[in-house]
């Protein structure tokens, strides 16, 4: 009796001490919160910014550009800029080339990533934990520009449009994030599958996949974002600039403006106010803008899903 009533007493001891604690840490002061959104408003400004000033000048006039180039609203709105590089060749199929390596390179990045991470979660397969440092040395340590491009060049992918996808078509730390996701996934349900007689690939597409939908989001923007910003690539392995990607297309333009008239059929026919209104900066900054957007446009879609996933597919390992 005696035991239990001490039991009691430290019980009630420790929930008032809790009680405190939490009471401390709800009575923050107002200004240190206040301090807290200042800082976080200025770092996003400080991110914001220089976005909203290539923005507002893909949108504006030459001569308002040259007299306040840090505007942050359009100054004598024009769409000049954009129907100059819609009239290009050259971005248009660069950017069709993105597109099909982002759109082509996701998909089967996610389908090998899946299957690989499903058979390295098979914990009772003998030689996995070989396998499983097979896909983390290379991770850490890389072979080199040299080696690669020997491979490359004997494979005959150099200056071909698959030279953007194979070479990276499964990122280590992806396979291990949705290896670790499928990990946690409860053997009772792939058990269940087991005994209605569904094969492993029945299981994959049925069971797993189903309840992947975080990781497969999150690894799948991972990769389109890291083909659709690829210029490294087209840069070492692509000489023939009619096959460029986006990004390098963009890089070039950039550092030298005539990059954009090169192949244009509608360059010439441009009449002079056209000239007048748009200059090399606003090309410039039209250009940035356009290679941006679609990805951009995506990330609302896949955002929610980005906590979810990473945090599922980094508890176990």
């Amino acid at each position: 009796m005696v035991a239990r009533e001490q039991d009691i007493g430290h019980s009630e001891e420790g929930a008032a001490l809790a009680l405190g604690v939490n009471r401390k840490l709800d009575a923050n002061p107002r200004w240190a919160q206040a301090i807290i959104l200042v800082l976080l408003a200025a770092a996003g400004l400080v991110t914001l910014l220089p976005m909203v000033n290539v923005w507002a000048i893909s949108f504006s006039e030459a001569h308002e550009v040259f007299k306040n180039p840090m505007m942050l609203w359009p100054k004598s709105f024009t769409l000049e800029a954009y129907k100059y590089i819609f009239h290009t060749n050259v971005l248009l199929k660069s950017f069709g080339i993105t597109v099909f390596a982002a759109v082509m390179g996701t998909f089967l990045s996610l389908v090998f990533t899946a299957t690989g991470a499903y058979g390295l979660s098979k914990t009772h397969i003998p030689g996995h934990r070989l396998l499983l440092w097979l896909v983390i040395i290379p991770m850490l340590f890389g072979a080199g520009l040299i080696p690669m491009y020997i491979l490359l060049k004997n494979l005959g992918l150099l200056n071909s449009v698959w030279v953007l996808i194979l070479p990276k078509l499964v990122a280590p730390f992806n396979l291990i994030l949705m290896r670790n996701f499928f990990w946690s996934i409860p053997e009772s349900l792939e058990e269940s599958a087991q005994l209605d007689g569904a094969s492993e690939l029945r299981i994959l597409w049925s069971v797993i996949l189903p309840l992947s939908k975080p990781v497969i989001a999150t690894v799948g923007l991972f990769y389109a974002v890291g083909y659709w910003n690829d210029f490294f690539t087209g840069l070492f392995f692509i000489s023939d600039n009619s096959k460029w990607p986006l990004q390098m297309v963009l890089r070039s333009i950039v550092i030298d403006f005539n990059m954009l008239n090169m192949g244009s059929q509608n360059t010439n026919t441009m009449n002079d106010a056209a000239h007048m209104v748009v200059q090399p900066e606003n090309i410039k900054a039209a250009t940035i803008i356009f290679a941006i957007v679609p990805i951009l446009l995506v990330y609302p879609f896949l955002q929610k899903y980005f906590v979810k996933g990473i945090m599922l597919g980094s508890v176990k390992g």
